[in-house]
């Protein structure tokens, strides 16, 4: 009786108003459509997107924007917003998304089970979709893999003037920072920062693939770096840009205790979802075997799924222990590592 009744309604619709008209009137009174608000701004990720799109028939609208800039407009859009999924690079800008009341718990033993448990929220308002390890890039030229160790160890007179990294308000080095809390302790931290700011090369400046480059041109010997730009570098059109990466070693620190750190690109549903349960399905679309294939293939991530295995580019790097620390903690250590770059000079 429900399917003759919107049937009657839709071409009521379309009589009246026209084939496009019925069409956006289908996909919203029907729920046939998922908003996605989404930091990710690559292009593989919007095959990802038709794809699911192909398989079930919902169409999926993104709005592109820094995490902030998402997290803010969905503040300032309250019980009104039209967001159904956030997506950000970081699991600690998803833990202040929730903190700030943006996300719901919800239900799904599909993610529940597919996903490694420190790598999804405690109480169901996130879950990892890729993994990205922070490692250690290193001139081939100037340094042996076996004179690197540990995380804490860049603090040694050895890398004197020789450590490139980015700025303390890069999540990436915020939530690196939060993981050293969580294992050393806040007075620990303040040591390490201290310690990296007295053997940086310069002052932070730049992107990932701009502290690579840094090395190659011999500004410094080492560079504190996400995985994934690596993989992205080598598969460069650019031919300068592969040559760069070419010279570059790949060092996965703490081996011999906690493992590499490791942060997720992740998604949620928001709290005010107008489509729920599309939004559920579609992020459990996201971590299906094909969009991780996807994810892995060109854009050089960690599948969260340990069915898929990583792509060539990167799984020639070799298996690596990663640190299990729940990413709850990346969150909820933010504001002590912002302090402690603070405190410490690391600009």
């Amino acid at each position: 009786m429900k399917k003759v009744l919107v049937t009657i309604v839709a071409f009521a619709l379309f009589t009246a108003c026209g084939d496009n008209s019925t069409k956006e009137v289908k996909e919203t009174e029907t729920g046939q459509v998922v908003n996605v608000y989404t930091h990710r701004h690559y292009e593989p990720d919007q095959n990802i997107f038709k794809m699911f799109e192909e398989q079930t028939g919902i169409k999926v609208k993104v709005i592109n924007a820094s995490a902030d800039e998402l997290i803010q407009k969905m503040k300032m859009e309250g019980k009104q917003s039209p967001a159904d999924v956030l997506i950000t690079v970081d699991a600690g800008r998803l833990s202040r998304a929730k903190e700030q009341g943006l996300l719901q718990s919800i239900q799904s033993e599909v993610l529940e089970n597919a996903i490694p448990s420190h790598l999804q929220d405690v109480d169901n308002q996130w879950f990892g979709l890729t993994r990205r390890a922070r490692i250690i890039a290193y001139a081939k030229d100037r340094v042996k893999p076996e004179e690197l160790s540990t995380y804490e160890d860049l603090v040694s007179e050895r890398w004197k003037g020789k450590i490139l990294v980015r700025s303390s308000s890069n999540i990436y080095n915020q939530s690196l920072m939060a993981s050293i809390i969580a294992n050393d302790g806040e007075e620990g931290a303040k040591k390490w920062a201290e310690g990296i700011v007295a053997n940086m090369a310069r002052s932070p400046k730049g992107s990932d693939r701009d502290q690579v480059k840094a090395v190659v041109a011999g500004e410094g010997d080492i560079a504190i770096v996400n995985s994934y730009y690596i993989g992205k570098m080598l598969n460069s059109p650019d031919a300068e840009e592969v040559a760069t990466a070419q010279k570059i070693g790949i060092f996965f620190p703490n081996q011999e205790d906690r493992g590499t750190h490791i942060n997720v690109s992740g998604a949620g549903v928001a709290k005010y979802a107008p489509n729920k349960e599309n939004a559920i399905r579609f992020i459990e679309f996201l971590i299906s075997e094909e969009a991780q294939t996807v994810f892995t293939n060109a854009n050089f991530e960690y599948p969260i799924l340990e069915s898929v295995e990583p792509v060539e580019d990167i799984k020639v790097w070799g298996d690596f222990k990663e640190d299990n620390l729940e990413l709850n903690k990346l969150g909820e250590n933010n504001k002590k590592a912002v302090l402690i770059f603070d405190e410490t000079g690391w600009k």
